[in-house]
């Protein structure tokens, strides 16, 4: 599990610095919910996840909803204090771990418990990650019934082999009738795809996205896999147990999802995120991506507001110890200057398809996306009307292209 960042102390009553609330109310308000529970622990996730086995009293399933609800107050009076506050809710997103091993009362529960401290949208979007193996008919309709309306599923893999590899539990056969139950109950359904995963070979990697796209999804999203530190994978790669994951190998399986995508509908926004159109995008992660001010509940989860990032601490009975006492949660935080809050923007936003205004760049870098329109990394047509729209290969080499345009800032 990686450290977290280093940063100021924050006071302990986790209040923001005056600047935090200026513009609030040009700013979009978003809550992400992170529920650290896992059944078991793979190998390749260095998330802040922890399995039963590893947790006590006041740290437990059992005791989170009540230890959320002390942060959720805690953050409507932070909001208020910094002239952040009186702003409706546009997207709640519960993250993992594995929000759906808590039961579905507790989840409609939590939801109950933010909106008697939040105004909610009309249309806010609200999504919960699932894994397979823990959803049913009865489960989904108390989430429906409780406001959820999306589901992010972790299907990861199609193909048994790679799900052992990367120590996932569920039964692949069992997408396609969890597919239909979510989609019965009228939610949006988004799956979660990796490819690269040690062994895979360009077939099983197929297999899985005609799988996904079987099953009448409206958004996908495919990340490669990367071998993270401290990992039970990364021991084993380290270790020559398994290999590393190929550069060619991830680049050739990007372009064949982008092309069967494409062929059942479903568009690049994104580089590593399709849907099929912009109302199923994720706007939760649109909000990230564009900046908006969002606050993180639970261990170890990360806020932003008004360009000041600040985090939790990661144990759960840590997290809890500090609520129970009337402290917050928040054990560090970071006060962008405007210089990082520029370079952030580019990273972000170069990432979109046509999310890039090219006048809003620093002076100086015409001549970089003249390269990149004459390297075939950027489309021509959409330069000329002023965007910044990468091509299939400038998607591959998006880090690259960011690189150079922040070397202006």
């Amino acid at each position: 599990m990686p450290a977290q960042p280093t940063g100021e102390v924050p006071p302990l009553d986790g209040s923001l610095p005056a600047s935090a609330g200026i513009g609030a109310a040009d700013r979009g308000l978003s809550l992400y919910v992170h529920v650290p529970y896992c059944r078991v622990r793979c190998g390749y996730c260095d998330f802040n996840t922890y399995t039963a086995e590893d947790l006590g009293p006041g740290a437990s399933r059992d005791d989170y909803r009540a230890n959320l609800a002390r942060e959720l107050d805690l953050s409507v009076s932070t909001l208020a204090e910094a002239g952040a506050g009186n702003r409706e809710v546009s997207t709640i997103f519960f993250g993992g771990g594995t929000p759906t091993l808590l039961a579905a009362q507790v989840l409609a529960g939590v939801m109950d418990d933010i909106r008697a401290r939040f105004d909610l949208a009309a249309d806010v979007e609200v999504t919960t990650e699932a894994n397979p193996d823990t959803l049913d008919p009865a489960y989904i309709a108390t989430l429906a019934g409780a406001g959820f309306n999306r589901i992010s599923m972790g299907m990861q893999s199609a193909v048994p082999h790679v799900l052992k590899t990367l120590d996932r539990t569920h039964d692949p056969e069992k997408i396609p009738e969890v597919a239909r139950w979510v989609k019965a109950a009228g939610l949006e359904l988004s799956l979660d795809l990796i490819y690269g995963t040690p062994e895979e070979s360009i077939d099983d990697w197929r297999r899985s996205l005609d799988v996904a796209l079987g099953n009448e999804v409206d958004h996908i999203s495919a990340y490669s896999l990367i071998v993270e530190p401290g990992t039970k994978m990364g021991s084993m790669v380290r270790r020559g147990q398994l290999p590393m994951p190929d550069e060619d190998d991830l680049a050739d399986k990007y372009e064949i999802a982008d092309a069967a995508m494409a062929a059942a509908g479903l568009h690049w926004y994104e580089v590593s995120n399709w849907s099929t159109g912009p109302e199923t995008r994720c706007a939760h992660n649109m909000a990230y991506w564009r900046n908006a001010d969002w606050w993180g509940f639970g261990p170890g989860a990360h806020s932003h507001v008004g360009g000041v990032r600040f985090w939790n601490a990661k144990h759960p009975k840590a997290w809890s110890d500090r609520l129970l006492a009337g402290d917050s949660p928040a054990i560090g935080r970071e006060v962008l200057d405007g210089s990082t809050r520029e370079i952030e923007r580019i990273m972000l936003s170069a990432r979109i398809d046509k999310e890039l205004r090219l006048d809003s760049l620093a002076a100086g870098s015409e001549q970089a996306i003249r390269t990149f329109v004459k390297q075939g990394l950027l489309d021509g047509d959409a330069a000329d009307d002023g965007w910044f729209q990468p091509t299939l290969q400038g998607r591959l080499l998006a880090d690259h292209m960011v690189r150079i345009l922040t070397e202006y800032v």
